[in-house]
């Protein structure tokens, strides 16, 4: 009906509410935007298995495709955020500061992979590395480690897609999701020299892996990295058996 707004939370590129949303939304309704109907936009901030970062107490971005619904979804989302609100003076910068939250550190992690990497062939400890460089007060503290779940690893190719798109070809953020999509491959061929070194047979052996999920203490599977290295050691047709008492056997199946 008449001066309905829509709001939604996701993860999408720059300008994907007004070039693909609305235009839908026209069509399908009949109604002329931001006559008939507004929109309006807040990123979605959950942490999945995070019991101390809750909805309610994340600050919330929010924005409006007319001042006046911006005011007026912003004033919706005080009513249930104790943390407050940012209002973004526009739906596009809200878009690109979703996308650049997971964008952010899907590269810082992408670095310390790679420095894990070129420490493990200096035979130096990563973890000691970092815990003496985490003694600087403005040094980041990101870990190694397999980059998977739903945002992180998905969200950079929104905006990778729609830089391409415009001529622009994104190049660190590309590496970084290169990288760290090769992490699974990199910790197989690290474990299968060190069996190789123990003189433990590959080929036929049984390795359990304990996890499923794409981070710890979470039920969820999606775009878990933890798949690569199950594949990978089939690779060498070793046999393998995951334990998770967080995932529904059903949905990992």
């Amino acid at each position: 009906k008449s001066d309905d707004i829509v709001v939604y939370e996701s993860t999408v590129y720059p300008g994907a509410t007004e070039e693909v949303c609305i235009p839908v939304l026209e069509k399908v309704s009949g109604l002329t935007f931001n006559q008939d109907f507004y929109a309006g936009y807040s990123p979605e901030r959950i942490n999945p298995g995070d019991k101390e970062h809750r909805v309610t107490n994340i600050l919330k971005v929010t924005a409006g495709s007319t001042p006046q619904v911006a005011d007026f979804v912003d004033e919706v989302y005080n009513l249930i955020i104790t943390a407050g609100t940012h209002k973004a003076p526009s739906i596009k910068v809200a878009e690109a500061a979703k996308v650049i939250e997971n964008t952010q550190r899907d590269v810082n992690i992408a670095l310390i992979n790679e420095l894990a990497v070129i420490f493990n062939k200096m035979d130096i400890d990563t973890e000691a590395v970092l815990t003496a460089a985490g003694t600087k007060w403005n040094f980041l503290p990101f870990r190694p480690g397999l980059v998977g779940g739903h945002c992180i690893g998905v969200d950079p190719y929104y905006l990778t897609h729609k830089a391409q798109a415009i001529g622009y070809n994104p190049e660190i953020i590309l590496a970084g999701r290169r990288l760290n999509d090769s992490m699974g491959e990199y910790v197989v061929t690290q474990l299968v020299k060190t069996m190789i070194k123990k003189r433990i047979q590959v080929e036929g052996a049984r390795v359990l892996i304990l996890g499923l999920s794409f981070k710890e203490n979470c039920p969820d599977v999606r775009n878990t990295k933890v798949i690569d290295i199950v594949h990978e050691l089939e690779e060498y047709n070793i046999e393998v058996d995951v334990y998770d008492p967080w995932i529904d056997s059903s949905e990992a199946e």
